[in-house]
C-alpha cells in the first residue's frame, strides 16, 4: 500500500496543478498520511528551479496548518488520536510522556524531540497529535513546527534545485541518516546557546 501511495505522489508531482497537490500532501502528511512532501518537493524542485522559494512555502504552510489539524485531532478527539498513535507504534512512550509532564518534567524534552520530528524522517503525525494529546502550549508548538519543517523543506527545495538528480540520489540512499544527523545538530546549537544564555 505504501509503495503505491509513495508511486501516485511522484506522479502529481508532475502534474500542472503539483502545487495543489503539494498543498494536500504536506498537510495531511503532517496529520495521518504516511508519505512525505519531500517526495514531491525534490521531482518539482528539479524540474522548476527557479520556483524552489514557492515550492518550499507551499511545502511549509500547509504542512504546519495540517499539524494544527493533527493537534486538534489529539485535543479534542483524544481516542481518535490513541488510535492513529497505537497505529504507529507509540503508544507506550506517549503515555510515559503523559506521566513525565504531569511530574513537572519532560516539556524541553519534548520541545527537542517536537523539532527532530519535524525536521527528520520521524512520523511528525504521531508527534503533532501527540502535542494535543498532552495540551502542549499551541504557541510554543506553532513556532517549533513552523522553525523545524520550515528549515527542512527549505534545504531540500535549495539543495534539489541547486544539484538536481546529483541530489535526488544522495537523498534516496542517505537521507535518513542526513536528515537526523543535520537535525540533532541544530538542537545540541540550540541547547548549548540556551545554557550559555541561561
Amino acid at each position: 500500500m505504501f509503495s503505491k501511495l509513495y508511486d501516485k505522489c511522484l506522479k502529481l508531482a508532475s502534474h500542472k496543478s503539483a502545487n495543489l497537490y503539494l498543498s494536500i500532501v504536506s498537510f495531511i502528511e503532517s496529520s495521518f498520511f504516511p508519505i512525505p512532501p519531500d517526495v514531491m518537493i525534490i521531482p518539482m524542485a528539479i524540474a522548476k528551479s527557479k520556483s524552489y522559494l514557492k515550492i518550499f512555502l507551499y511545502a511549509t504552510i500547509f504542512s504546519v496548518l495540517g499539524g494544527l489539524f493533527g493537534y486538534f485531532i489529539g485535543f479534542a478527539l483524544a481516542d481518535l488520536g490513541m488510535n492513529l498513535v497505537e497505529f504507529y507504534g507509540y503508544e507506550e512512550k506517549v503515555i510515559k510522556l503523559k506521566v513525565s509532564l504531569s511530574q513537572g518534567s519532560g516539556m524541553y524534552t519534548w520541545l527537542g524531540i517536537l523539532f527532530l520530528a519535524g525536521f527528520t524522517p520521524l512520523p511528525f503525525k504521531v508527534f503533532t497529535i501527540t502535542s494535543g494529546l498532552i495540551n502542549f502550549n499551541i504557541f510554543i508548538f506553532l513556532i517549533t513546527s513552523l522553525i523545524a519543517r520550515g528549515l527542512r523543506f527549505f534545504i531540500v527545495s535549495f539543495l534539489s534545485a541547486k544539484f538536481g538528480e546529483t541530489f535526488a540520489n544522495f537523498m534516496k540512499k542517505k537521507g535518513t541518516l542526513w536528515s537526523s544527523a543535520l537535525g540533532i545538530t541544530i538542537v545540541i546549537i540550540f541547547l548549548i546557546i540556551y545554557l550559555i544564555l541561561k
